[in-house]
């Protein structure tokens, strides 16, 4: 079982425990122990379950509203002169409720998604393997120079012609069958790496122009997006290291 597989099954493990011994998520379970991005990405997973659920268990409906289903359910012979149990304004009124504790937890449950994709995992991988990294060509070491300058922000907006730095020898990478770039750079003493892509490479990517960060694994992570190309950047240093050059 892969960390793919691992995730689409606890999905569905209830937040409370009840399903700790359920066979189903046991291989699952098992990979998440072993497996410290796993097990960070689904304790996540199960903080949101439980906020979700403190939420939902808020929303009290009103009073009357069992009488009122019932009531609803005994009729046979249409009233007109009477307003439909479902059109009634406390059916409205739960109704209301509980689309907006739902839109809330979809709200928060895709903020995080721009630093918690498969893009991200692999350019932390890459990262912890820098023995292998370097790239060459002018192009490169300007782009190494501008990164490294203070004055810099990554978040910003980057100089960046992707066919260009991969034509003049950036190191270039595969993932999911499309070239990524990789470009070290320093700033104040500590290392960095890079990591670009095209956009229309992985539309299926939810990210946003403000970047997002995560700590995983001893690394901090920063990702976000322009309108051609997505950024990933993974450091050592730690995660106020790494907001510093946002």
């Amino acid at each position: 079982m892969n960390n793919a597989e691992a995730k689409f099954i606890l999905q569905g493990y209830r937040p409370n425990g009840a399903d700790a011994t359920d066979p189903t998520f046991a291989a699952a379970l098992e990979q998440a122990r072993r497996d410290p991005a796993l097990r960070e990405w689904f304790a996540r997973e199960q903080n949101f379950d439980r906020a979700l659920s403190a939420r939902l268990a808020e929303v009290r409906p009103p009073a009357g509203l069992r009488e009122a289903i019932l009531a609803g359910a005994r009729v046979t012979v249409p009233d007109r002169a009477q307003r439909a149990w479902w059109r009634q304004p406390a059916v409205y009124a739960v109704a209301a409720s509980v689309a907006v504790v739902l839109s809330l937890g979809l709200a928060w449950w895709s903020a995080p998604a721009g630093a918690d994709t498969a893009l991200t995992e692999f350019a932390l991988a890459d990262a912890a393997n820098s023995a292998t990294h370097g790239g060459h060509g002018a192009e490169t070491g300007a782009l190494q120079a501008r990164l490294g300058q203070a004055e810099t922000h990554l978040g910003q907006g980057l100089p960046v012609d992707f066919a260009g730095l991969r034509e003049a020898g950036c190191r270039t990478v595969s993932f999911q069958g499309r070239d990524v770039l990789e470009v070290c750079f320093k700033r104040d003493g500590a290392w960095f790496h890079c990591y670009i892509a095209r956009r229309s490479d992985f539309p299926a990517l939810a990210l946003t122009s403000a970047p997002a960060l995560v700590s995983r694994g001893g690394a901090a992570i920063a990702s976000w997006a322009d309108a051609a190309l997505v950024y990933v950047v993974v450091s050592k240093t730690g995660r106020d290291a790494l907001q510093r050059l946002l």
